[in-house]
């Protein structure tokens, strides 16, 4: 009696099995699927049952680097991180021999695709879009590995020596064609201003003569400056009256 207890007692301790709580068990009996196993311990029969244990936490795919030709003809060398978890871990046993090495497979693949239907500058401008649109594809695919894609980064983008020197003069010539017109905007603006101010001072009688005082004090507060006064023709015409009238 005491042999049978021991035995029973040693076969189950034998058939203990512990499932982490970010882990699920897909468990086989004698070949065929008979079910999830929840974390905590369970009984796995020995020679009868076997398990196969799944991590449901998101996971970290980093595509590795990628050369591409872009729809305008462009050598580029993309490289991408997918995040994806297992969203049914029998599916994911059953129906993909390791789910790992597909995914990263898979993504690859559509990341080319993708690539060579955009050109240079929707690919640079619209990194995001493109990545959207890799997650979808991705994700539509891997639905029936037991796969759920939760996002997809485009790293980086790497272009030829060549074409980035291109880039860089396209971009300078671009900053100096926009300086130029800021320039030309503000001489614009400048010459509005002492033309409105111009025609405001010829309208007022004096006006022209008190801004002449003003700018000759403001002058004369350096005492490195030299002033030329020029008398108005009004104050001349006046001396040429007082002498008309003696």
């Amino acid at each position: 009696m005491y042999y049978l207890i021991a035995a029973i007692v040693f076969i189950l301790i034998i058939s203990l099995r512990q499932v982490n709580q970010y882990e699920r068990g897909v468990k086989f009996t004698m070949g065929r699927y008979s079910g999830i196993m929840n974390p905590g311990w369970r009984i796995v029969i020995p020679v009868f049952q076997s398990y196969k244990k799944v991590d449901m936490r998101v996971k970290a795919v980093d595509v590795p680097d990628q050369k591409a030709i872009t729809r305008d003809n462009v050598s580029v060398t993309v490289n991408a991180v997918i995040y994806y978890k297992v969203a049914s871990a029998e599916k994911a046993i059953i129906e993909v021999e390791d789910f790992y090495y597909a995914i990263s497979q898979y993504a690859q693949t559509t990341m080319r695709n993708i690539v060579g239907e955009v050109t240079l500058d929707e690919l640079l401008a619209g990194r995001d879009k493109i990545a959207e649109r890799i997650k979808e594809i991705v994700d539509k695919e891997t639905a029936a590995w037991g796969l759920s894609v939760n996002n997809v980064e485009l790293k980086d983008v790497s272009l030829p020596e060549t074409m980035e020197r291109t880039i860089a003069k396209q971009a300078e010539a671009e900053r100096e064609k926009r300086a130029v017109i800021i320039n030309s905007e503000g001489e614009l603006a400048a010459s509005k201003n002492m033309a409105e101010a111009a025609k405001m001072l010829s309208a007022t009688p004096g006006a022209l003569h008190l801004r002449t005082l003003q700018s000759i004090n403001d002058i004369s507060s350096d005492q490195s400056n030299t002033v030329v006064f020029t008398i108005p023709l009004e104050i001349l015409q006046a001396f040429s009256g007082f002498n008309k009238k003696d």
